[in-house]
């Protein structure tokens, strides 16, 4: 499958890294990892940036993480205009280990609190397209 596949507006269809919407399609959400020197990658990356290695692989992204921060767009760029508003958010995995995604819609802004548990599930849109959300833990 093609990375045509990622997101709500996708500019790209090639990339060294398209497994990963294979993935999403299979139900993953995976980051990529350097064989060389460990250091792991979200978005996934098909070359380490710590060590310089063309030598990746892929890792299952952790089940439980803590939402660092968030925000609601109320405005959205070409592509998303009618998604809006939806809230973003940055979840922390540990070990220097991030997401930034959307917050499952059918989460309510009340309930959204910095430090609480989220996970991450990969979506279909209803158009074909695939992506991924934070939830509630």
């Amino acid at each position: 499958m093609g990375f045509d596949k990622f997101g709500r507006k996708s500019f790209t269809n090639m990339t060294k890294t398209a497994k990963f919407v294979d993935l999403l399609a299979e139900g993953k959400v995976e980051g990529t990892v350097c064989k060389q020197c460990g250091a792991k990658y979200f978005p996934p990356r098909a070359d380490c940036a710590a060590c310089l290695s063309k030598d990746m692989d892929w890792f299952e992204m952790p089940k439980k993480g803590v939402l660092e921060t968030y925000t609601t767009a109320m405005y959205a760029p070409f592509g998303f205009e009618k998604d809006a508003p939806y809230t973003m958010g940055l979840v922390d995995f540990g070990n220097d280990l991030k997401l930034f995604a959307r917050l499952d819609k059918a989460l309510k802004q009340e309930e959204v609190k910095i430090g609480m548990e989220v996970s991450v599930r990969p979506i279909t849109y209803d158009d074909g397209q695939l992506s991924f959300e934070i939830i509630k833990a």
